[in-house]
């Protein structure tokens, strides 16, 4: 609780108070046994210090909007119902509701505090991811580290980041090894271990060693100023249910102000009773009829849901996407990088007979001494002797099929079944599903190595989830080999693989999707975030895997997770389904109950105080069962 919600609290307390002691005097006779007559006065008087105390803010507040021409909001129905109640000691012949007009007042401003206090504490999951903004950056200069503010740094300056600090801009490790804290961006406890040459980005918290970090983008391109941006417009963007109630509260106050109006004269003024039994059951009519418990609630619940869900590393661009996240019944994967980790790994060496398979490996290790292609990168890292490219001459690309090279003048080729067909050479295939490098040495096959695109550990998990959460489709697109896009699905439990797909194919694919959905169902794209940008924005709801530090993921998606975990999609999806769950609830409920009790109030059944349950007891239950979307299991 903030400074301002303190002084706010104890105001009530204190007004809470005196109106308390007052009532024990009213209530016991004291106040008519001491001044006979005029103790209605008194007591009148004595009323309106609390109610002072209490609500001279929202007297205030009212004034203001009625002088703007903004009068119909709950502070003028307030203000109405309430000095419509103090009122009443102009009518001699009844009871003075001094008392429930203070009370109404006391009761809305308690429940305006709970409100207060609920939006901040959904607040503190987003502010916690506010957090991860730095202070400053350390710059070595004369030999002294000096603080300078981040912005002042220029790509490519060397920073150095101490343990207990905050990495404050995207760049790569020189010097220095560390385990980093990445979970206000992930929502993972895991450390994540660092080197000399690993990238690194802004926000992760640097736990261990002394980092020296080149920065490869200005601050405010980092990833860090990047989520504080999306976080920050978060709110902007409200879903329909939202912007819904924001409307129907403009409609809702002025026609129910003119109804207790209308109740409040037009009965009495056609013989019907008395005018302060009907003035009273236009003010209880008010009270009850303030629409806090909706236009509180449904935002906060969307807030929440949001706030929730970056918990656990999963930003949500706005209530929008969470309202749409919770009507997906298929979901569309890229495969590599999404389903797969998108880094080719040999997965087997199968030597010819009598050959040692590290013959085989070393060859087309050093036959790609000199090549940055990933499946070039991954032969070296197989292999666990060090390359002396010294050895290694006449090293030459073979038109796309692989490559040749001479190796301790050794004629060592490796390529695909069309390399060894131009060389004429006899080499036979693999059942193992993968991409396939044939060897040969001075023109005789040793033996092939398979390389493939690994699966991510909880990919087969996430489908299962996925499923489980009533996702009718899972479909994966891959611009890779049929037989390699079907493995892959046959392994992860797909519903449909379509291969070999340019991205252009992707994007008509999608749209052949689309056009399949059921009426209030969506689809849901989950890709990298980079070259699947047309389609993320093409389906219903884009979800960027992997996104620390990907500025095409933030850009083009509507969800981004901020890790490489698919089985978070699934999380958010119940994240998303549990809000709405909540929304519908919470409209429901208010609704249900007022349109009671306001029916009561109109025929003088309900009284101010069942009028009070109506508007804040009302308010306070859809707050509370609000902040419920808060909590997401991590």
């Amino acid at each position: 609780m903030n400074k301002k919600q303190r002084r706010w609290r104890n105001r009530i307390v204190a007004a809470i108070a005196i109106f308390a002691a007052i009532m024990v005097v009213d209530k016991t006779g004291l106040l008519a046994r001491a001044f006979g007559g005029a103790a209605a006065y008194v007591a009148f008087a004595l009323y309106l210090v609390p109610f002072l105390i209490s609500g001279h803010d929202v007297l205030a507040k009212a004034a203001r909007n009625i002088r703007r021409g903004e009068a119909f909001d709950e502070a003028f129905l307030m203000t109405v119902a309430t000095i419509g109640a103090f009122a009443t000691i102009l009518f001699p012949d009844t009871e003075s509701q001094a008392a429930e007009g203070c009370a109404v007042m006391l009761f809305y401003q308690v429940g305006e505090l709970f409100q207060s206090y609920a939006v901040g504490k959904s607040r503190k999951s987003i502010s916690e991811m506010m957090d991860i903004a730095p202070d400053y950056a350390n710059v070595e200069r004369d030999g002294e580290l000096v603080e300078v503010d981040p912005d002042e740094v220029a790509v490519g300056d060397v920073i150095v980041v101490k343990p207990g600090e905050r990495v404050p801009i995207d760049g790569v490790v020189v010097e220095g090894s560390s385990q980093l804290d990445t979970a206000a961006l992930t929502g993972e406890s895991i450390p994540r271990h660092v080197e000399a040459g690993a990238d690194v980005i802004s926000g992760c918290i640097n736990m261990t060693g002394m980092l020296h970090v080149r920065t490869t983008k200005p601050f405010g391109e980092s990833t860090v100023s990047r989520i504080l941006e999306l976080v920050e417009n978060a709110s902007e963007k409200k879903a329909k249910t939202e912007s819904f109630i924001t409307r129907f509260a403009r409609v809702y106050t002025p026609v129910v102000v003119f109804a207790a109006l209308a109740l409040a004269v037009i009965p009495p003024l056609l013989g019907m009773g008395a005018w302060t039994d009907w003035v009273m059951r236009g003010l209880t009519f008010l009270v009850v009829s303030c629409p806090c418990a909706l236009v509180i609630s449904v935002p906060l619940s969307f807030f929440g849901g949001i706030g929730g869900a970056s918990r656990i590393g999963v930003l949500v661009k706005g209530s929008n996407y969470l309202e749409l996240l919770s009507k997906v019944d298929t979901v569309v994967f890229d495969k590599t990088g999404t389903l797969t980790s998108g880094t080719f790994n040999v997965v087997a060496v199968h030597p010819e007979a009598g050959v040692d398979p590290d013959y085989v490996l070393s060859n087309a290790a050093y036959a790609e001494a000199f090549s940055d292609h990933p499946i070039a990168v991954s032969l070296r890292a197989a292999y666990s002797g060090t390359i002396d490219q010294s050895r290694i001459a006449d090293v030459r690309e073979e038109s796309g099929h692989g490559v040749s090279a001479h190796v301790d003048d050794h004629v060592v080729l490796v390529g695909n079944d069309r390399l060894m067909e131009e060389y004429g050479t006899r080499w036979h295939d693999c059942d193992l599903t993968g991409t396939i490098l044939h060897v040969t040495v001075d023109g005789a096959y040793v033996g092939h190595i398979v390389i493939a695109d690994v699966v991510k550990e909880d990919a087969e998990a996430a489908i299962r989830d996925l499923h489980a959460a009533g996702v009718r489709r899972c479909v994966m697109l891959s611009g890779d080999r049929r037989d390699v896009a079907e493995a892959v699905g046959k392994r992860l439990g797909l519903d449909e693989v379509h291969a070999q797909l340019l991205p252009e194919d992707k994007v008509s694919e999608v749209e052949r999707l689309l056009a399949n959905e059921a009426e209030g169902r969506r689809l849901a794209f989950v890709g990298d975030g980079i070259n699947d940008a047309p389609v993320l924005m093409r389906a219903d709801v884009g979800i960027a895997m992997g996104a620390m530090g990907s500025d095409a993921a933030i850009e083009a998606a509507d969800v981004v997770l901020m890790d490489d975990h698919p089985s978070k999609i699934a999380r958010a999806m119940r994240a998303a389904r549990k809000t709405m769950r909540i929304v519908w609830q919470n409209i429901v409920f208010a609704l249900g109950v007022k349109i009671l009790i306001l029916v009561l109030a109109a025929v003088g059944v309900a009284n101010m105080w069942l009028a009070v349950f109506g508007d804040v007891g009302v308010a306070m239950i859809a707050i509370l069962n609000a902040m419920r979307a808060m909590r997401v299991d991590r």
